[in-house]
């Protein structure tokens, strides 16, 4: 049965589209694969970066299917990315304003992450050598 199941795709309910694309496609460089725009307003999109999909939805605020959210909706939800070069991520985002974490190795990995405007925490992990622990600095 398990040969069956070819990708899992994260779908996260966002509460402003807008600010979702300036984190993911202006910041972290996700490009937009698919979409769906409701009455002139983009409410549903995929996004894809290197081999990685998620999906965004901002529900209607009033009306049949609206939903508001009562908080931070991504709270407590983390995704991992595996990566060629978790360090490249960090730089990219941090020349991008956004404020990833300072590369740390755990797991025998490099590893930063972010949360996103909705709380989703998104980690960029990649192999390394280095010893557990190790702080990356730049030279």
């Amino acid at each position: 049965m398990d040969a069956n199941v070819k990708e899992a795709m994260p779908f996260f309910r966002v509460a402003d589209m807008k600010a979702s694309l300036n984190f993911y496609v202006d910041g972290l460089g996700f490009e937009i694969d698919k979409r769906w725009d409701d009455r002139g307003v983009l409410r549903w999109c995929s996004l894809k970066l290197g081999g990685a999909t998620i999906l965004l939805q901002q529900f209607r605020a009033k009306g049949q299917d609206a939903w508001v959210p009562d908080g931070r909706v991504g709270e407590g939800v983390s995704i991992f990315f595996r990566c060629e070069d978790a360090i490249a991520i960090w730089r990219a985002a941090t020349a991008a304003g956004l404020e990833p974490s300072q590369p740390e190795v755990g797991n025998g990995s490099w590893v930063t992450g972010l949360d996103d405007p909705d709380g989703y925490r998104l980690e960029f992990e990649s192999p390394t050598d280095a010893p557990e622990d190790s702080v990356f600095e730049e030279d």
